[in-house]
């Protein structure tokens, strides 16, 4: 496979029968260790004006409707994802400063926040552990996920909206350095403890209905 056009071929089919988005690294280990950069980006011009586009989310590629004809393939039937007010504070802030420890999520929301609150985030498959953090107690760490990127239609997370507007939402402001210290003692208490942390008025939703609890950190 030396011609450039197999392979830009070859990267379609893979693509297009591809059940899940894909790395470069993945193409390329698919078609046995071909370069397959430049070929992705004349893909990417050639159905720039299509029915569908060739896009990189979260550095996974894969085929979409273009935006002007989603109207057409939508379902009558939706199923709609709401998020509490406490979720969607936890997963902008996530999101702005990831990685981030659940006593960092409290000391920026300033309340605490309940266990399943970042669970409903996992299983929506927004938001994923990646690791843990090295200092005392050794608290969880969580990030945002390639599935986060596609659902909001951003390439990264360079592309989400400006500070100021989180600011103005109330989702960023300061963070007092001591606070999220005193924030982080508690949990490495509670990890070496009992592990159950005390829920606080932040593990409720707005209409004052408890988020679920969960099983996972």
């Amino acid at each position: 496979m030396t011609a450039p056009d197999d392979l830009i071929r070859a990267v379609e089919a893979t693509l297009f029968a591809a059940d899940a988005p894909m790395t470069v690294e993945a193409i390329s280990n698919h078609l046995g260790g071909a370069s397959v950069r430049s070929a992705l980006t004349e893909l990417q011009a050639h159905y720039a004006e299509r029915g569908v586009r060739l896009v990189e989310r979260g550095k996974r590629w894969h085929f979409e409707t273009a935006p002007d004809l989603a109207h057409l393939l939508r379902r009558e039937r939706e199923e709609v994802r709401r998020l509490s007010r406490a979720a969607t504070e936890v997963l902008a802030i996530v999101a702005y400063h990831e990685p981030v420890s659940r006593a960092e999520i409290e000391a920026i929301r300033g309340v605490q926040t309940a266990k399943g609150t970042l669970d409903v985030l996992m299983e929506a498959g927004w938001v994923r552990v990646v690791g843990r953090r090295e200092v005392p107690g050794r608290p969880v760490i969580y990030a945002t996920t390639a599935e986060f990127l596609s659902h909001f239609g951003l390439g990264s997370l360079k592309e989400l909206p400006g500070v100021n507007e989180m600011r103005a939402a109330g989702l960023l402001d300061p963070v007092d350095d001591e606070m999220i210290e005193t924030a982080m003692q508690r949990e490495a208490k509670a990890d070496t403890g009992s592990g159950a942390a005390p829920r606080g008025r932040g593990d409720a939703d707005e209409d004052g209905t408890a988020a679920p609890e969960g099983t996972g950190n």
